[in-house]
């Protein structure tokens, strides 16, 4: 018997979802990623997934099973699914776009438009001094780096920092993630 999951998500039951009573960590992955892109209730709570999409193999379980169990950093603790690393801007999760990356890479990522304000990313306008402040988490806490005439100034700065920083994630984690994420890190830009 088949079972369809969100409308989309087809569970050929090939696959265990459940060993002794707890859910596996291919259908949680499998699972959560079909709720990202097809739960409107979850997309209400998290609107930077409107519009992504899985691939019509992703759709179903036993490709992404096979998948996902010969990947780098499967079985690692504190990896995580990425779709947009390896093509930048990328809104569909396929087999040839997501890869699993380490916590700290994937937080180095994390869109924070939603909380940004009027100003570009990592730009703050301080009122008392009337100048531009900027921000960037690195190395584990917010970095302050400068204070700047033009918001212009400011995110040139901004940019640089948050380039670098990600050139040495990159380097840092080199010999472990897939060779695809680390050549997009290092042409990554802001």
């Amino acid at each position: 018997m088949n079972n369809l999951i969100l409308g989309v998500g087809l569970n050929n039951n090939q696959y265990p979802t459940k060993i002794n009573g707890k859910i596996t960590k291919q259908y949680n992955l499998w699972h959560t990623m079909l709720v990202r892109c097809y739960c409107s209730k979850y997309q209400k709570i998290k609107p930077t997934y409107v519009d992504c999409a899985v691939s019509d193999n992703f759709k179903s379980y036993s490709c992404f099973y096979e998948w996902s169990v010969n990947q780098i950093g499967f079985d690692l603790d504190g990896w995580h699914l990425d779709k947009d690393i390896i093509k930048k801007g990328n809104n569909i999760y396929s087999e040839n776009l997501c890869a699993f990356v380490p916590s700290e890479i994937n937080c180095f990522f994390c869109d924070c438009r939603a909380n940004k304000g009027e100003w570009p990313t990592g730009v703050y306008f301080d009122k008392e001094r009337s100048l531009f402040r900027v921000q960037c988490m690195g190395y584990g806490k917010k970095q302050n780096l400068g204070r700047f005439n033009t918001y212009e100034e400011a995110h040139a700065v901004y940019k640089q920092f948050k380039e670098n920083l990600c050139k040495e994630l990159a380097n840092k984690w080199k010999s472990q993630i897939d060779s695809r994420v680390y050549d997009a890190m290092m042409i990554w830009i802001v």
